[in-house]
């Protein structure tokens, strides 16, 4: 069930609001955990007993881990065997027809893949019960003796199936006791519809050209920029949308999640790209592999060894794909390089420059994130450099830049803090301040029924982050 459909918006949420708003605060985690189930179960009714099977494994040994915390042997041997078997079971659902093709080239043999299902949000809830385990071990965290609470931790709704990855840490007051403010309820419903009208409006729209783009016969090399700008913008908005309604809910709901973007295409590096794109995953592998390892308070060779490993695995946790893979490395090349001498070269050049830089880098970057083969990021790489023996431009480019220009435009400013910066001075102005209360209330209530026109004409409506 998407965010972004008819049945959630107006049957499933509805119900939810309110039957989490009128039961004793006592009852409100079984409600909680009891309609995230229904909400899982809605999409894989086949793999809701898979999650509850794992996060309670990842439960009995967060018991065990407390139990025999004086043991550190111990207490280490269940955190290791928690971990073991949470990402075994995600190697063989995400993985194990990658290695089995890749066995069958190397070795040309014939092994039969297994072919089975990806379950939704296995990555994400697969992360959040690894980063309880470990937190505990390190005694970062208290142990969560109920089981009611510990699973609704990890099957909360909002953030199941997209993130942002949420560890316990972030909300183990709140499991345990919550205040749920008017203000709180009203500011969750505001940045709701804000992320909902990002999603249907914005990234929805793009997408379709992204699909045209890749289907059509057309070819030049503004068209190829078009579809990559187009494809930025989109998963931009697909992802930070559904982020920003993960976020509204949880702050409804009396919970405080983490942010995962904070406009990354005004960067003026990788390493600040970084920084501000999903920023839960970033700081998930720095936290719990990148700094474990060492970090960069080790000899050279150690530390690029680090930062190779990092970034194999945060490509290989988008998809089970070579793609991802050389997306993944090709940011471990260029972040060494900037820490080397390439960050400091850039410090002296003037911004504009710097900000081209990042953008082409994660323009082509996005190129190796789209692909299906090799032979897919040579020939859009060599296009959108004119290489590829095409036109600059033609008629059909032009005609598709006009029909798409408007939405095109507000994209790119969308994704920088223009509009929120001119909202704020408009509304620190005294005058104008009532005027821009009143905009709003105005304004939110109309995004959503546009929105919802949109669901209603059968929009094209899909969700890029349902396949990691």
């Amino acid at each position: 069930m998407l965010f972004s459909s008819i049945p959630f918006l107006y049957y499933f949420l509805p119900i939810v609001i309110l039957l989490y708003f009128v039961v004793p605060f006592k009852y409100k985690n079984f409600i909680l955990m009891f309609v995230s189930l229904f909400f899982y179960f809605w999409g894989e009714s086949t793999y809701v007993l898979l999650m509850i099977g794992v996060t309670l494994c990842g439960y009995i040994f967060g018991l065990l881990i407390d139990k025999y915390r004086d043991n550190k042997k111990l207490s280490k041997t269940f955190m290791l065997i928690s971990l073991l078997s949470s990402f075994s079971i995600l190697a063989v659902f995400k993985y194990a027809d990658f290695f089995i093709e890749n066995v069958n080239a190397i070795f040309n043999s014939n092994l039969k893949l297994l072919k089975l299902a990806l379950p939704i949000g296995i990555s994400f809830y697969t992360f959040q019960i690894a980063s309880y385990t470990i937190d505990l071990y390190w005694e970062n965290i208290k142990v969560q003796k109920s089981f009611i609470k510990f699973m609704t931790y990890v099957s909360m709704f909002p953030q199941l199936i997209a993130g942002p990855i949420v560890r316990y840490s972030d909300i183990e007051k709140e499991i345990d006791e919550r205040t749920i403010r008017r203000e709180d309820v009203a500011h969750g419903i505001r940045r709701f519809t804000l992320g909902l009208s990002k999603k249907i409006l914005l990234a929805n729209v793009l997408g379709e050209f992204v699909d045209i783009a890749k289907t059509s016969n057309e070819m030049s090399v503004l068209y190829m920029w078009l579809y990559v700008i187009a494809y930025a913008l989109h998963i931009y908005f697909d992802f930070s949308g559904y982020s920003d309604m993960a976020i509204g809910l949880g702050k409804a709901f009396g919970f405080a999640f983490p942010e995962n973007f904070n406009y990354p295409y005004i960067s003026k590096s990788i390493t600040e790209f970084w920084r501000r794109w999903h920023l839960t995953l970033s700081t998930w592998f720095r936290d719990y592999i990148y700094i474990p390892l060492g970090g960069n308070r080790v000899s050279k060779i150690k530390w690029y060894r680090n930062i190779l490993v990092v970034w194999a695995f945060t490509g290989l946790w988008h998809g089970a794909s070579w793609n991802f893979v050389i997306w993944g490395l090709m940011f471990a090349a260029i972040l060494v390089l900037e820490k080397l001498f390439l960050g400091k070269l850039l410090e002296k050049m003037p911004q504009i420059i710097r900000r081209i830089y990042t953008l082409v880098i994660i323009a082509i970057s996005w190129v190796v994130f789209d692909a299906t083969s090799f032979a897919d990021i040579t020939n859009r790489l060599a296009v959108m450099f004119g290489f590829g023996g095409v036109p600059l431009v033609t008629a059909e480019t032009l005609y598709y830049l006009k029909s798409y220009l408007i939405i095109f435009i507000i994209g790119i400013i969308g994704a920088t803090p223009l509009p929120s910066m001119l909202a704020k001075k408009l509304s620190d102005k005294e005058s104008l301040h009532k005027l821009v209360n009143v905009a709003e209330v105005i304004a939110l209530p109309l995004l959503v029924v546009v929105s919802t026109a949109y669901l209603v004409d059968g929009s094209f409506n899909p969700f890029l982050y349902f396949r990691f």
